[in-house]
């Protein structure tokens, strides 16, 4: 067992007193407002549609450690990734889904009404960032941000990839007019292949990519550009669909509290997270999955959370100025009303394991 980071503030399970807590409940009408009490009762029948893969073999592989039966059915949809998600929501076959912090904006921003529920981060984002530029077989000369001036990159609209390209030109002083975007999607290897077939000449390569891209491609002159800056953002966001309905946003508080505290027994259990998610569950090699472990992070799951909403504000104004978008603010996509679930669920996870 991995020995448990004192900084990693926050979050574990909220589940013992689920039934007991039914006169704090909400009215139907108020129940998704900010203002209004969070409500804590489930009602019989309850179903909570899940799209978090990862949690979901989290949960199986913990078995007693979590005490994941939460007085309610969870339904686990096999959905990840931003636009799935968004799509999913939008056609009401979905109740929470787990995304990076770019998707929740642009949901608004094509008229889905969401809200953030939960948000973990990496507390050594530095020494393990998400994603690393990939720079093309045999292009030269490009071995900082300011450098990507007059290159092709890759660009995807509306993911985390994308906002990482613009997020690394502003910390460059470049702006998209210095820049060829080639807009591909970042699913699979698209990335890496179109690098490999030099359609481009940079692109934002995540997780075991960077490593497999570097050994597939690195003599050939293949490098990466590592950017800086912060990439870590994880969050769950639910449609105010699910958060209008009592029952549900009870169970959604809920499950929260499960969310947090698989995170940690993630951090705390990597031989068996490598083994089950990774290998059996992903098909990785046992080279990827310890390549994926050691590059996790120790996880940061805030009690507060006025700093990562500063931090978004400074995204969505990014992404607004770059896309023509409104501003929005950044804390009207906050339910912050589930921050004090997420800090007592990481003490009650810390105080029982």
């Amino acid at each position: 067992m991995r020995s448990r980071p004192l900084s990693a503030v926050a979050a574990a399970l909220l589940v013992a007193t689920l039934a007991a807590c039914s006169d704090a409940a909400a009215t139907p009408a108020a129940s998704g407002a900010p203002d209004a009490t969070l409500p804590t009762t489930v009602s019989a029948g309850t179903k909570l549609v899940v799209g978090d893969p990862a949690i979901q073999v989290a949960v199986k592989l913990a078995g007693d450690d979590l005490d994941s039966d939460l007085g309610f059915e969870i339904e686990w949809a096999n959905v990840s990734g931003g636009p799935a998600t968004t799509e999913a929501f939008r056609a009401g076959s979905l109740d929470v889904g787990a995304v990076a912090d770019i998707p929740p904006i642009h949901a608004t921003w094509t008229g889905l009404d969401v809200r953030i529920v939960a948000a973990s981060y990496r507390e050594d984002w530095e020494e393990n960032p998400i994603y690393s530029f990939g720079v093309a077989p045999g292009v030269e000369g490009i071995e900082s941000l300011e450098d990507f001036e007059g290159h092709r990159i890759a660009y995807s609209p509306g993911q985390a990839q994308g906002a990482i390209v613009l997020r690394a030109l502003q910390e460059a002083g470049l702006t998209t007019d210095d820049v060829e975007l080639v807009e591909l999607p970042s699913t699979g290897d698209v990335y890496p292949t179109a690098l490999a077939a030099k359609e481009i000449d940079i692109a934002p390569l995540g997780g075991v990519q960077v490593a497999r891209y570097l050994d597939n491609y690195g003599k050939d002159g293949a490098h990466t550009v590592e950017h800086g800056l912060r990439d870590d953002p994880s969050v769950l966001y639910a449609p105010t669909s699910t958060l209008d309905d009592p029952a549900k946003a009870a169970a959604l508080r809920a499950y929260v509290g499960l969310w947090a505290a698989a995170k940690l027994w993630i951090y705390d259990h990597p031989e068996e997270w490598k083994a089950g998610y990774y290998v059996e569950n992903q098909g990785l090699s046992q080279a990827d999955a310890d390549y994926l472990v050691e590059h996790a992070g120790i996880p940061d799951i805030p009690a507060d959370w006025t700093e990562p909403i500063a931090r978004h504000q400074e995204t969505i104004d990014l992404l607004a100025k770059e896309t023509g978008n409104e501003v929005l603010d950044a804390a009207d996509l906050w339910d912050q009303r589930f921050a004090p679930v997420v800090a007592e669920a990481v003490e009650q996870y810390r105080a029982g394991s």
